[in-house]
C-alpha cells in the first residue's frame, strides 16, 4: 500500500482506515522509508516480535515493527477490530474461532506461526498410566482451552468425547466416558502451575506453564503432538478480513519462520514452541 509523490513532498502516508497507528508508509524523495506495522501482543510472543523488530531482514523487507502489548487476549482482539493495532499474535485457532462466534466479529488468521502443546503435569502422579480413580483433575475456565484440555485426556485415554464434541467449545458435559470417575474444577488458566498441589492433575498452556517455570517436554506427564484433533491449537497471525491481503502483514510469516527467529525461539523458550508452516486458506477452511 504505498502513494508515491513529487520530489518536493517530504513526506505522505497511506494509513489503514480508522486508525494511524496500524500501518504507513512514507517515501522522502525518491527514498523509500519502512512501512509501519503495529502489532498487538503479549508476553513471549511480544518478546519474539520485539526480538524480530530488530532484525536486519525486517528493515530489508520494508517494514519497521511496532509491538503494543496488551494483557488481556479478548482486548488484543477488540483493539486489532477497532484498528488500534494492525495484527495480532497471541492467540490460537480454537481461541479464535470462539472470539468470533461469541462476539459476530470477522477476525480472521493470515498465517500460522507455532503449536505450544498443552500438557498434563501434577505434582504427585508419575506417569499417566499411574492416574487413580476419583482423581481431581483442574482445566482452564475458557471455551477454547477447555475443549483442548478435555482433547488432550482423551488423547491420553483418560476419557472419551462424544462423536460430535467441539474442539473449539467442548465441554465436561459431553463426555461419554468417564471410567476413572474424574472430576473436573475449572480454573483461571494463568493460576495452573500454582494450583498443582491442590489437584491432581492439571491441563496447561505451555505459555503459562513455561512462565511457571515447566517445560512441557519434560516435566508433563503428557502433551500433544501434531495432530487431527489439534489443528485448532495451532497459533496464528490475526487480522481483519479488510486487511488481510495487505502486502506489509503477508510479510510478517516469513520474518517469523526465519532461520534467525527459529534459533532465537529455541535458545529462549526450551524449544516448546514447535514450528508450524501450514496453508493458512485451506486450514482455516478445516477448522471452522
Amino acid at each position: 500500500m504505498k502513494k508515491y509523490v513529487g520530489a518536493g513532498l517530504l513526506f505522505s502516508a497511506l494509513l489503514f482506515a480508522g486508525c494511524g497507528q496500524q500501518t504507513e508508509t512514507a517515501t522522502s524523495g525518491d527514498a523509500t522509508e519502512p512501512e509501519k506495522v503495529v502489532i498487538g501482543s503479549v508476553g513471549s510472543d511480544a518478546e519474539i516480535w520485539n526480538y524480530i523488530a530488530g532484525l536486519a531482514e525486517t528493515k530489508e523487507a520494508g517494514l519497521s515493527i511496532e509491538v503494543k502489548e496488551i494483557d488481556s487476549g479478548p482486548q488484543l482482539n477488540t483493539a486489532t477490530v477497532d484498528g488500534e493495532v494492525a495484527v495480532n499474535a497471541f492467540q490460537s485457532l480454537g481461541y479464535l474461532l470462539s472470539f468470533n462466534n461469541d462476539s459476530d466479529k470477522d477476525l480472521v488468521p493470515i498465517a500460522t506461526t507455532y503449536l505450544e502443546p498443552m500438557g498434563i503435569y501434577s505434582d504427585s502422579i508419575e506417569d499417566i498410566a499411574d492416574v487413580p480413580d476419583d482423581a481431581v483433575v483442574a482445566l482452564a475456565d475458557n471455551p477454547a482451552n477447555t475443549a483442548r484440555g478435555l482433547r488432550l485426556l482423551e488423547a491420553a485415554g483418560l476419557i472419551t468425547l462424544t462423536d460430535d464434541f467441539d474442539n473449539g467449545t467442548g465441554t465436561p458435559s459431553e463426555i461419554e466416558q468417564n471410567p476413572k470417575n474424574l472430576t473436573f474444577n475449572l480454573i483461571d488458566d494463568t493460576t495452573g502451575p500454582r494450583i498443582l498441589q491442590d489437584v491432581d492433575l492439571a491441563l496447561i498452556s505451555n505459555t503459562v506453564a513455561f512462565e511457571g517455570g515447566l517445560n512441557v517436554l519434560t516435566d508433563s506427564l503428557y502433551k500433544e503432538e501434531i495432530d487431527q484433533n489439534t489443528k485448532t491449537s495451532i497459533n496464528v497471525l490475526v487480522t481483519t478480513e479488510e486487511h488481510a491481503d495487505d502486502p506489509a502483514l503477508q510479510k510478517l510469516a516469513d520474518l517469523y519462520h526465519s532461520d534467525d527467529v527459529k534459533d532465537y525461539i529455541d535458545e529462549n523458550f526450551g524449544g516448546t514452541k514447535v514450528d508450524v508452516q501450514e496453508d493458512i486458506t485451506t486450514l482455516w477452511q478445516e477448522v471452522q
